[in-house]
């Protein structure tokens, strides 16, 4: 195995007139919200009076390929939700690659690399390049063995270590995240779990929720099946973990310490989601489920493994927009177009006119924009947004984006951009 890189620089920013300022409103908490809690397997903070405390936890995106539509659809989604949330709840932003590099997905990427590229130097590689590795191991098909894998495996868990492609893939997302003026809810860092899987077992074996078969040579399964819903393998006989293990190693010790736990992926995630819902409820919160559709490319939803992302990326979408356009009107029209364009499901394949036009609108928007000037307008933003959570303590980003375009019911925009927006 190789190193780890060194960081990058990241992007820069914003464009155009330096005299306009769209500074971000900063998250309550301070100026980066909530504090992220020491050691990655965190206890949420003791909650202000009053305040419900909320988990968001999203899909996590394996760090071997560029960021696709769909993806960033999902970011801005969560993006917006904690933004907003975290103005009425005490909220963790909880997003951990490091839990989820020990799966067979990242692992075997990872063996492939060393296996077929030997000793490289990855830290001048695009994502893109690193992406068109990942779809060659993908077609290759090959099976590393599990002493193969081992090695890197107990580099991750007692050592901290990322592979350099991963860790350059990793630096880049953080680059794109600040220009996309995104939360960054600790990328590069590490972050495990807290439990072991054993841990987890011991945990869910006396709620009847695990069978445990490795005594008898079997594989371990998730047992709802008193809900209705059907056994699901999580682990090997040999105990090797799938995605949804590494979900509970890092769920289960967290879930407690919350009021609500709002869970959000993609909708082809569905079944392991409700399964995940239904174990995680009977650790005592109420558990939300938000699905996100995919962006189709030319009306067809494929996995990044094809290589959807071509032309597509997070990186090609900075580019073509970022040479005609400011920062500010960027990150807001982006928003308008992932989450209040597209919607919630995946009909709409992805169309670069209409981001571009999005985009233009921001401008316009932005054009007028005034900060807000005393705690009166902070209160009505309160007040609107807490109009925008229905049944639940989490603020519904489609609802809200969907209010900044309104005409019958306008929002109040000059406090909504900075706070949530920019």
């Amino acid at each position: 195995m190789t190193g780890t890189v060194e960081p990058i620089p990241l992007l820069r920013g914003d464009r155009g007139d330096p005299g306009r300022s769209y500074a971000r409103a900063p998250l309550p908490g301070g100026p980066d919200g909530p504090a992220p809690l020491p050691g990655g397997a965190d206890a949420p903070a003791a909650p202000r009076h009053g305040r419900p405390r909320v988990l968001l936890a999203p899909v996590t995106v394996t760090p071997g390929k560029p960021l696709t539509p769909s993806h960033l659809k999902g970011l801005f989604w969560v993006d917006v939700m904690y933004r907003a949330t975290a103005r009425l709840a005490d909220v963790t932003y909880r997003y951990s690659p490091t839990t989820y590099h020990p799966t067979d997905q990242t692992l075997g990427f990872w063996e492939y690399l060393d296996h077929t590229l030997g000793d490289t130097d990855y830290s001048q590689l695009s994502e893109e390049e690193i992406g068109e590795l990942y779809v060659g191991y993908r077609a290759d098909g090959r099976q590393a063995p599990v002493s193969a894998l081992r090695p890197y495996l107990d580099a991750i868990e007692h050592h901290g270590w990322v592979h350099p492609s991963s860790a350059r893939v990793l630096e880049l997302w953080s680059a794109q995240y600040a220009r996309l003026g995104m939360h960054d809810p600790g990328l590069t860092a590490h972050q495990p779990p807290g439990m072991t899987l054993d841990e987890v077992l011991d945990r869910l074996v006396p709620l009847g929720l695990c069978l445990d078969m490795r005594e008898y040579g079997g594989p371990v399964y998730l047992d709802a099946t008193r809900y209705g819903l059907p056994l699901r393998q999580i682990a090997t006989a040999r105990g090797r973990p799938n995605y949804l293990a590494c979900a509970l190693r890092e769920l289960v010790p967290l879930v407690p310490g919350y009021d609500e736990v709002v869970l959000l992926y993609d909708r082809e995630l569905e079944p392991d989601y409700q399964l995940l819902q239904r174990v995680l409820s009977e650790l005592g919160p109420v558990v939300r489920r938000v699905p996100v559709g995919r962006v189709p490319i030319d009306g067809r939803i494929r996995s990044a493994r094809h290589g959807d992302w071509r032309g597509h990326s997070a990186g090609a979408l900075l580019e073509a927009l970022g040479a005609d356009h400011e920062g500010p009107a960027l990150r807001l029209g982006m928003r308008l177009y992932f989450i209040a364009t597209l919607g919630p499901g995946d009909r709409q394949s992805f169309r670069p006119d209409l981001l571009r036009q999005c985009v233009v609108r921001a401008e316009r928007m932005l054009a007028s924009y005034e900060a807000p000037a005393d705690a009166a307008a902070e209160a009505g933003l309160t007040g609107f947004l807490e109009q925008q959570r229905g049944d639940h303590t989490y603020v519904d980003p489609y609802r809200l984006t969907s209010g900044l375009l309104a005409k019958h019911r306008p929002a109040p925009v000059h406090e909504l951009l900075p706070a949530v927006f920019l």
